[in-house]
């Protein structure tokens, strides 16, 4: 099987740690989606702005700018035969053990991510073509985007569904602190992001000493912070290389 990319998302997320783990968490992270050009043909997007919320479907592994090419296919033949049906989700603690079908770890037999957005604007450019303005991925810039489709609340949301270990109950809420002169190198939206990507807590688990000093790019910079079992506390944000 072969997959184009029809677009790729850009946003203030160069990496992977900092993201928020799912979609929806961090309303106010804005994206950009950008159509390759053999699909910008504004005729595709007729009635889009009718949904408020789309649903994309995007690759885990870079793609480049190009179909999976035959050798590409076989490299990935093999990654299939290489997974592994356990995986360890450090938010559970790094420590118990899940059937890879029963999370959402990246790490599948196929890389393929599933993630809603809310749309909030479309732009016809000319250069780009349609660009669509997104809020509240979890994909980081640069992901190719394989499909995209609108949300329907009525067949897709299921609001009593059981959700095992990742029902809201076990998602912790941590306060957010961040001092004057790291704040004032962010605009009010990148700022709201920030705080809202800290307050569910980056950190795997796994992992809870409160002098150990993390770091995630965001925005141009790296932006460090400690942790305790309540608090999140931006110490700097050093310009990123």
């Amino acid at each position: 099987m072969e997959y184009q990319p029809i677009a790729y998302i850009h946003n203030d997320f160069p990496t992977k740690f900092g993201l928020p783990r799912q979609s929806g968490l961090s309303e106010h992270l804005i994206s950009q989606i950008v159509m390759e050009k053999e699909y910008r043909n504004p005729d595709a997007f007729r009635g889009i702005e009718e949904f408020e919320y789309l649903w994309l479907i995007w690759c885990f592994a870079p793609m480049g700018k190009r179909a999976l090419s035959e050798d590409a296919s076989t490299k990935h033949a093999s990654s299939i035969r290489a997974w592994s049906p356990t995986v360890r989700p450090p938010k559970l603690g790094g420590n118990k053990r899940m059937g890879v079908f029963a999370t959402r770890s990246p790490n599948r037999p196929n890389p393929i991510g599933l993630t809603r957005v809310k749309l909030l604007s479309t732009e016809l450019t000319a250069d780009q073509g349609l660009v669509l303005t997104v809020a509240g991925a979890d994909l980081m810039d640069g992901t190719a985007i394989l499909d995209i489709k609108p949300y329907l609340p009525y067949a897709d949301s299921v609001p009593d569904a059981a959700t095992g270990d990742y029902g809201p109950e076990h998602q912790q809420i941590m306060a957010v602190t961040i001092p004057d002169d790291v704040a004032a190198l962010f605009s009010e939206e990148q700022l709201k992001t920030l705080k809202e990507v800290l307050s569910f807590d980056p950190r795997p688990g796994y992992q809870h000493d409160p002098d150990r000093v993390y770091g995630f790019a965001y925005g141009g910079y790296d932006v460090r912070f400690k942790a305790d079992d309540h608090t999140i506390t931006v110490v700097e944000a050093v310009k990123f290389e």
